[in-house]
């Protein structure tokens, strides 16, 4: 069955799609006058919505999650094409759900301390955020992932220099980046089609992206040492001439 012929049989009401997407129908309509989401289809005077609206609507929220200004969402949402289908914007959805399992602990700067055992001076804070450690929040709060926290103390125990942490934050900011984009167009191109063959839901495909996520920390890692090694003989043959 078309694809599309197939999305339009699966209408829904305002009612069932806010109940569908958790959402109000306050927020569905803005985020509609927006242009973030497409307009309801017309039968009449009655409007619906269909898996696009849901996938959307979803990738929104998600968004949302990450701590996305509303200007942010527009200017993300623009990058996707009008035609993508719901299995496209889905595909969005799963890659910026997180990919390690450790949560962020929201934390004000007295809790962190606390949390540190120790006063943390501004610089302190600095290097921490360059290493990814915390993360100041626009309420002026920190998130924390407490699982690297005694890491990141103690490099700073060690004199770890904030101008060092700043530029290797640099480098995975900017690699992290390509990264990205070459796995989305992966999963995008070569995943995702030989699960739509075989009638797979979207849901299926995120479950997918979620169960390999781990997989690919663990051979980025792998990859990152493999390299590592490699430099370090390629530099120890240079001195030896």
């Amino acid at each position: 069955m078309d694809q599309a012929v197939a999305s339009q049989r699966e209408l829904l009401t305002l009612d069932e799609l806010t109940a569908r997407v958790g959402m109000s129908v306050r927020n569905v309509r803005f985020y509609t006058s927006k242009g973030l989401v497409p307009p309801p289809i017309r039968r009449g005077r009655s409007g619906y919505y269909n898996a696009d609206h849901v996938a959307r609507l979803e990738l929104v929220r998600e968004l949302q999650s990450h701590g996305f200004t509303l200007a942010a969402i527009e200017r993300y949402v623009a990058q996707i094409p009008t035609n993508a289908s719901p299995e496209d914007v889905a595909l969005h959805r799963a890659m910026l759900a997180p990919w390690q399992a450790d949560t962020a602990v929201e934390l004000s700067r007295a809790e962190l301390e606390q949390r540190a055992g120790r006063s943390l001076t501004d610089d302190d804070l600095a290097t921490l955020a360059a290493l990814g450690i915390v993360l100041r929040t626009k309420r002026g709060r920190w998130e924390v992932a407490v699982s690297q926290l005694s890491v990141g103390l103690g490099l700073l125990d060690l004199g770890f220099p904030t101008e060092a942490a700043i530029a290797a934050a640099d480098v995975y900011a900017a690699h992290g980046r390509a990264i990205a984009e070459e796995l989305y167009e992966l999963f995008r191109t070569m995943v995702w089609p030989a699960y739509k063959e075989s009638g797979a839901s979207p849901e299926k495909l995120q479950e997918v992206v979620e169960r390999l996520k781990p997989l690919s920390v663990a051979s980025l890692v792998s990859a990152y040492e493999a390299a590592m090694d490699e430099t370090k003989r390629e530099g120890i043959a240079q001195r030896a001439r």
